[in-house]
């Protein structure tokens, strides 16, 4: 119990009903356990963290990961699992310093995963265009193939019988599990970056265009709603359904009620961008992980946050830029990018100087081997054009999520704010 204590002390535990601060870097990912006492958390950062919700304090931090932790999940038994940008999975024991498995294949960023309702298999997304079934008793990993493009989403239907992806190549595909059949494919008009399976069988996911796209179990579109005109990066259900939670990248959360396919209220935090969202089990109560490594809680039938609310980080890297159009597009990269030499590279690699600088050279920053063969120099036409065809297109293999801007005037200044902020 000493060790416990000191260990939240040590990583800055806070009173019950406040909000959670501990990562170093973005939260990138969130799980909450089904009755609502347990929640791991991963960050840019390389770890994770298991909180105990009882007493908003920290029980242990998960060190194994080479890079950035996307996603969590945690199991009935109490065991849990980690998956990162270093394309590997751990499966953790509580208490134990080290992992009891780790799972390995995917050859590029894992993004999700997803737990089977019988609890059985864990599948896992990744950016290498391939989902993965894992059978958490042993036993050799299903491939499932297809995806053209960076898998973003998996989810398991209710009835464990198919899971459902969504990928960059706008296509979300219905799997069978108990054949070798195709899946069901069906194309939307964006690139996607999550989705969700409701306890009815519809899918819902969240595209790069802000909409969220709603199906049938069979895959027959059913509607949309719109939870703003930027990406949406997250989201998450309410226990019940009756809501859903979509995180965009410049830090508003959309509360939609889902039957009606309506924007309900809007949680707007401190101006950064929310990486992660998770209903607890009261259906009401939203907890969101952001930019700036802090853990907040929300009523979501009100909007109100609940608890003391940790406020921005009073050194702004933009405020210097007030008013600046172009300053308030980039606040969506201030989570990975910095801009001057002093500042040094974060989750990506700093943009001072960038302007004449090829691709993937920057001394000090490991970049993935796709971005080092490409023949791209950094100038305002070029990041303009990463813009607006999106980073998966333009440059195949990074790790940059995908984000487009569809206004030539925001894409003008976004460049023109650039080559002011990141000369040397």
């Amino acid at each position: 119990m000493l060790a416990v204590s000191v260990l939240a002390a040590a990583i800055g535990a806070i009173p019950a009903i406040a909000q959670l601060r501990g990562h170093g870097g973005p939260v990138r990912a969130l799980a909450i356990s089904s009755d609502g006492r347990t929640l791991l958390s991963g960050s840019f950062d390389g770890s994770a963290i298991r909180w105990s919700l009882d007493r908003d304090a920290a029980e242990q931090v998960l060190r194994f990961h080479a890079d950035a932790v996307n996603a969590t999940a945690l199991f009935r038994d109490g065991r849990a699992a980690t998956a990162g940008a270093d394309g590997r999975i751990a499966i953790w024991t509580p208490g134990k310093q080290q992992p009891d498995s780790v799972f390995e294949g995917h050859t590029a960023p894992i993004a999700a995963l997803a737990l089977s309702p019988d609890g059985a298999i864990l599948a896992s997304a990744a950016w290498d265009h391939t989902v993965r079934l894992w059978p958490l008793a042993g036993g050799t990993a299903r491939v499932l193939e297809g995806h053209t493009q960076n898998v973003n989403g998996v989810a398991f239907s209710p009835d464990g019988k198919s899971l459902v992806s969504v990928s960059y190549d706008l296509t979300v595909r219905i799997w069978p599990l108990d054949s070798t059949a195709s899946p069901a494919t069906v194309t939307l008009p964006a690139p996607l970056n999550a989705v969700i399976v409701s306890g009815d069988g519809e899918i819902a996911t969240a595209g790069a265009d802000g909409k969220i796209y709603f199906l049938t179990g069979a895959g027959k579109p059913d509607g949309e709603a719109a939870a703003g005109p930027i990406p949406v990066i997250a989201m998450a259900a309410s226990k019940d359904g009756a809501l859903l939670a979509a995180a965009d990248v410049r830090g508003s959360v959309a509360i939609l009620d889902r039957k009606a396919r309506a924007l309900a209220r809007r949680l707007v935090g401190p101006g950064l961008p929310v990486w992660s969202v998770a209903f607890m089990p009261d259906n009401g109560t939203l907890l969101t992980g952001g930019a700036d490594s802090v853990i907040r809680r929300w009523n979501a039938r009100t909007g109100e946050p609940i608890g003391a609310t940790i406020q921005e980080n009073p050194n702004d890297p933009l405020a210097a830029f007030a008013g600046d159009r172009g300053a308030e597009i980039f606040r969506a990269c201030v989570a990975c990018h910095t801009l001057a030499p002093d500042q040094g590279n974060k989750a990506g690699p700093t943009l001072s100087g960038i302007f004449g600088r090829k691709i993937a050279t920057l001394p000090g920053y490991n970049f993935s081997e796709p971005l080092k063969k490409l023949d791209i120099v950094w100038t305002p036409e070029t990041v303009s054009k990463l813009f607006e065809v999106g980073p998966a297109v333009y440059t195949p293999g990074t790790k940059m999520p995908e984000q487009l801007i569809g206004s030539p005037e925001d894409r003008n200044a976004l460049v023109q704010f650039l080559a002011r902020a990141t000369k040397k």
